[in-house]
């Protein structure tokens, strides 16, 4: 390779590693919240909605971020003392101000007009991922000419403390079923809504979930990056999908919980391993670019090197998928209606995960069949700037929390 060649190649894994560490690691599934809603029938004819809310976020949107509240300041020291009696008693000392924030922003409504929030029983604790939350029932009195309609803007961006908060809410309410998932773009809901439209919102939540969420994509990057025939790449995404689908499910009914300390840096660390395992294929096959082609997967199956490429993609694939389901926020027992939409939001990922690789495999297919060398290269850059980043957020999340 030319001088000027080998300049433009370091110009470009500067490029590429500048570009990629301007991405802060907090986009992959940085301070976000989840709110849980559950909807049933009442008394009296009444809609009733058990919400659940993330308590320290509770705390601080509800006084205003005054920091001499009454509830702020009792809020706050039960929650640094771990005092679950003391948090639900904070709530319940001061229930105008905690009441009055969630119904400012979260509504039932039927036709045009808002229904009337009356509240059921007082601040009760639960735990989410290890997160304290305080439950509150409210019953509303709705007027009968329409389908109730939910609205939900619970600690929006705005406030500054969390971002992309979501609100998953489950019902069965005169003799309909289902569940539905609201954010900031789509804050709203109609119990009548059809089946198709249930679909589409989880659909477009794991479409979006893979999008916004860097980690994931780069790992699929570094996947396309070392695979050099479509069979590679084929085998290696079914590896992958198989493995996060599995985990993502059991995480997301509840059958398996670990936490996203552990889960965070390990998915940095996959990204880093499984495009260094390209860097180290390159390497040891320096000067010989044919052979570089043929490491990995032989013409009639895989070897043992292909094998064991598989098997690191599958387990690394077993973390990703607890990524997936701590970012979605669901942590629930066993229903179908549960299962129905986790899959769906499972269908959202796979298809956004195969439209990348549908541009991006062929892309690279033509540049090494026209220029095997500079595709050689250009793949290593990509590679390198991968498993640098990798890295950086590996450390990043062990240390920085």
């Amino acid at each position: 390779m030319s001088r000027h060649a080998r300049r433009a190649v370091i110009g470009v894994i500067a490029a590429v590693i500048a570009l990629l560490s301007a991405v802060q690691p907090a986009l992959a599934h940085g301070f976000t919240s989840t709110v849980y809603v559950r909807i049933g029938a009442g008394d009296e004819g009444r809609i009733r909605t058990t919400l659940e809310l993330e308590y320290d976020l509770l705390v601080v949107s509800a006084a205003d971020a005054e920091r001499d509240d009454p509830l702020f300041q009792a809020g706050t020291a039960a929650f640094d003392a771990g005092d679950t009696e003391g948090q639900a008693a904070a709530l319940n000392a001061h229930t105008r101000s905690a009441v009055g924030y969630v119904t400012r922003r979260f509504s039932v409504g039927s036709g045009s007009r808002t229904c009337t929030p009356s509240r059921q029983g007082a601040f009760t604790m639960s735990r989410q991922e290890g997160v304290p939350y305080a439950r509150l029932t409210l019953d509303w009195a709705c007027p009968a000419d329409g389908d109730p309609v939910v609205r939900s803007g619970l600690f929006p961006d705005s406030e500054g403390y969390v971002r992309d908060t979501k609100t998953i809410i489950t019902y069965d309410l005169d003799g309909r079923s289902g569940s539905a998932a609201l954010d900031a773009a789509h804050p709203s809901f109609s119990l009548g809504q059809s089946w198709y439209e249930r679909f589409w919102e989880f659909f477009r939540l794991g479409a979006e979930h893979l999008l916004g969420g860097i980690d994931h994509i780069l790992f699929l990057l570094a996947l396309i990056a070392g695979s050099r025939r479509l069979r590679e790449i084929v085998l290696a995404a079914t590896s992958f999908t198989l493995a996060h689908s599995v985990t993502f499910l059991l995480a997301a009914l509840g059958a398996v919980d670990v936490p996203s300390r552990i889960v965070e840096p390990v998915i940095a660390l996959s990204i880093a391993v499984v495009a260094g395992w390209y860097l180290w294929r390159m390497w040891r096959s320096r000067g010989r670019a044919a052979e570089v082609e043929a490491v990995g997967l032989g013409r009639l199956g895989l070897d043992r090197a292909g094998w064991i490429r598989l098997a690191v993609v599958f387990c690394f694939g077993l973390v990703h998928g607890l990524g997936f389901a701590g970012a979605l926020g669901i942590h629930e027992a066993w229903s179908w209606t549960l299962l129905w939409s986790l899959l769906v939001f499972n269908v959202g990922i796979e298809a956004v995960q195969l439209a990348i690789i549908a541009v991006v495999f062929p892309l690279l297919a033509v540049v090494r069949g026209r220029a095997p060398v500079a595709g050689l290269w250009l793949t290593g850059a990509v590679s390198a700037g991968v498993a640098v980043l990798g890295l950086v957020w590996f450390v990043q999340r062990v240390f920085g929390g």
